[in-house]
């Protein structure tokens, strides 16, 4: 993303959050806010040129994942703010969030939160990781073709440097497909992001 200051949108349902978080974007030179709206639908016109999305809505977990998988398409990074149970960060990041927050974050994680996103990185917070730690299971080697797969190589870079054959790539791969489900790039690419698999995470 632009190596200038990186543009926020701030989305909350919540006055009390809208202005607290304001005020901590305001005070930071490398931040900048450019818009603050309580839905998604009333900040449509103002989002052209943000960069990253910080959104913290009292929705249901399908309706929040359907405004952060409408976000993402448009091109935005999106951090999700929730202290529901019925939200988890496997849930926000399935559906295309780059970062997940408790509400109990503190002011200098959240800022932190963003820079990590709007330099195009993963940043899920310390008390919601263990969501990301269920299973399935991997094994080490699975995991070290799920990272080079997630930062970019092909087939043949991982076999090279694995040091093993593009057959046993497609075997570990083929694996890991079955116990995930999932064997589209993109979406062993987000399983890597999820499970802290990669270098943008």
């Amino acid at each position: 993303m632009s190596a200038a200051a990186v543009r926020i949108a701030v989305i909350g349902d919540c006055p009390v959050f809208q202005h607290g978080v304001t005020q901590l974007i305001d005070t930071t030179p490398d931040l900048r806010l450019v818009v603050v709206a309580p839905s998604i639908e009333s900040a449509d016109g103002g989002l052209r040129t943000v960069e990253v999305v910080l959104m913290d809505l009292q929705l249901s977990a399908p309706k929040l994942a359907a405004g952060v998988a409408k976000l993402r398409e448009r091109g935005h990074a999106v951090i999700v703010m929730s202290s529901s149970p019925q939200i988890d960060a496997v849930q926000v990041i399935r559906a295309g969030a780059s970062g997940y927050l408790s509400r109990q974050a503190e002011g200098d994680e959240l800022l932190s939160a963003i820079r990590i996103v709007g330099s195009g990185r993963s940043y899920v917070s310390a008390p919601a990781s263990y969501l990301l730690d269920r299973s399935p299971h991997f094994t080490d080697r699975e995991r070290d073709v799920l990272k080079l797969l997630a930062n970019g190589a092909t087939d043949h870079e991982i076999a090279r440097e694995l040091r093993i054959s593009k057959h046993t790539v497609h075997s570990h791969l083929d694996r890991i497909g079955e116990k995930t489900g999932s064997r589209r790039r993109s979406d062993l690419t987000r399983l890597a992001i999820e499970h802290g698999l990669t270098d943008r995470a």
